[in-house]
Formats: structure tokens, C-alpha cells, sequence
């Protein structure tokens, strides 16, 4: 799984399924529950480490009828699998503004649904408008409402129902083309000097804690630069645990768990992290 991850780690997965359309996805999930086999959703990777002993399910990936996107006035809706730099690219291409903090986060419009992703102020719960699902219980598909996903901070209630997210409405609002391309490239500016973006990593590896900010506490905590294996807390950014070129699974494991140990001990803070890990 490695080769399907932005960490580049990881070990390997029973098997992986691809599905083009809808019925197949539905056909695919009602048959692994009747034979009583786990499975797990994957978008492009980029908040997911599967361990080094692997992952004894089947990991689903989206494949051709969920990569459009199609703009309806100021709405933008984008299949599961689009990429979120390419629906931030077709809301600037409609010279529509209000999801350019997202123009430079990694992964899908449906995984960063799921961990109602953010970056620079904005969350994906600020511009949802609704989302097409398949109910996992059923196999059929629906279109719920913002208002019905639980979308807080790095949380959705797809984490806990397993509902599958098929498609995603962006409600944006008419901008100038220009003002959302200048700021569209301010934040890859800021993005470029601040973070570790030439190794690979999941993004901020933690949770913000309530009242801190994880990178912060991890540098005071004297952990900047520390490496266990091929794993380390990023000499750039303290949030980030970077892959130097090496690095496994229980490599970066280890790592968190040293950087959540120490962060607990001086600060009396837990750091949570957002990466997902998966397998054994």
C-alpha cells in the first residue's frame, strides 16, 4: 500500500478493488458484508498509513464515473475521486471564490469530505452543501444535506456510519478570476515556505488541540528534527512527520507515539492524530 499512500510507506493489503460505477461499488460492499470480509474506503492516500504487517481486508478505491466535475451557477459538484486541487481549479475557471484555502490540500473532494479537511481558516463544512451517498445497510444511493453530516473539525459522521461518499456539492459564491488566482497562489506561496512539501508525508500528522497548536507544542517540547529510522519530525515544520526517504510504517508509529508521549509528559496536552492508520 505504500504505493498508494502520500506517505510511501506501509505494508500490503489483501486485495483492492476498483469501481467505476455506482452499482459496483454497491454490488462489491453488499457482497464482502454477506461473506463477512472487512473492507476499507481510499481516496488518493494522503491521510492513511497502513501498517507494515498490512491490512487483511479489501481496500476499495473509486475509479472512472466519480472523476467529473460540472459546474450548476455557483454550485460545483465533483465526483468522489476528483482531486481537491482540481475542484478548486474549476471553481477559479468559473471565477467562483470561497474555496481557495483548499486549492493546496492533498487527496480527494470525497476523503476530505470525510475528515471535513481545512487549511488556512476554511473547512470543507464551510461550502458543502450536500453530498450523494450509498448507505451501506442498503446499497442505495442518496443525497443528504450539509446539515445532516455532523461536520465539526476533522470529523463527519461518515467516520462512524461507513456510508460512502459518492459525490460532493461545493456552494461557492460569483468572485473576480483574478483576485481568486492571486490568492490561490499566496497560499501555495506560504504553503511552499512553511511546510516540508519536497518529502513525503500526510500533511499536519495531529489534531489541533483545543487551545494550542500541536506543531507549536511538539517544537517547545525540544522534538524538532528527532527521527526514528527513516521517520522524522519535520526541521521545517514541527506538525509534520516526514518520510527521509526510508522511512516504514513502524518507523513513523514509533515516532508518533515518542512525539505523543513527551507532548503529554511536559505539557499535559494529548495530541490526537488525524492520519488514519490501518492493519494489523
Amino acid at each position: 500500500m505504500r504505493e498508494y499512500t502520500t506517505f510511501r510507506a506501509g505494508g500490503r493489503a489483501a486485495e483492492m478493488v476498483v469501481c467505476d460505477t455506482a452499482e459496483e461499488l454497491a454490488e462489491t460492499v453488499l457482497s464482502l458484508k454477506r461473506e463477512g470480509k472487512p473492507c476499507i474506503m481510499l481516496g488518493k492516500g494522503s491521510n492513511t498509513l497502513f501498517t507494515d504487517r498490512g491490512y487483511k481486508g479489501t481496500v476499495i478505491r473509486l475509479g472512472r464515473d466519480f472523476r467529473a466535475v460540472a459546474v450548476h451557477g455557483v454550485s460545483v459538484v465533483c465526483g468522489a475521486d476528483v482531486s481537491v486541487a482540481a475542484a478548486a481549479k474549476a471553481a477559479l475557471a468559473a471565477n467562483l471564490t470561497g474555496f481557495e484555502f483548499a486549492s493546496g490540500i492533498p487527496g480527494s473532494i470525497g476523503g476530505a469530505l470525510f475528515m471535513d479537511a481545512g487549511a488556512y481558516g476554511g473547512e470543507m463544512k464551510d461550502v458543502v452543501t450536500e453530498a450523494q451517498i450509498l448507505r451501506i445497510g442498503t446499497g442505495q444511493v442518496e443525497t443528504v444535506a450539509a446539515e445532516e453530516m455532523e461536520l465539526s473539525y476533522r470529523h463527519s459522521v461518515f467516520q462512524t456510519s461507513g456510508d460512502i461518499i459518492l459525490s460532493v456539492t461545493l456552494g461557492l459564491k460569483p468572485g473576480d478570476h483574478d483576485a481568486i488566482a492571486a490568492e490561490m497562489n499566496e497560499l501555495t506561496r506560504r504553503r511552499n515556505a512553511k511546510q516540508p512539501v519536497q518529502y513525503p508525508s500526510a500533511g499536519s500528522f495531529f489534531k489541533r488541540p483545543e487551545g494550542y497548536f500541536a506543531g507549536k507544542l511538539i517544537q517547545d517540547a525540544g522534538l524538532k528534527g528527532l527521527s526514528v529510522g527513516g521517520a522524522q519530525v519535520s526541521e521545517q515544520h514541527s506538525g509534520f512527520i516526514i518520510n527521509k526517504g526510508d522511512a516504514t510504517a513502524d518507523d513513523i508509529i514509533r515516532l508518533m507515539h515518542l512525539v505523543q508521549n513527551t507532548v503529554r509528559d511536559k505539557f499535559g496536552v494529548v495530541l490526537e492524530p488525524e492520519v488514519r492508520i490501518i492493519g494489523d
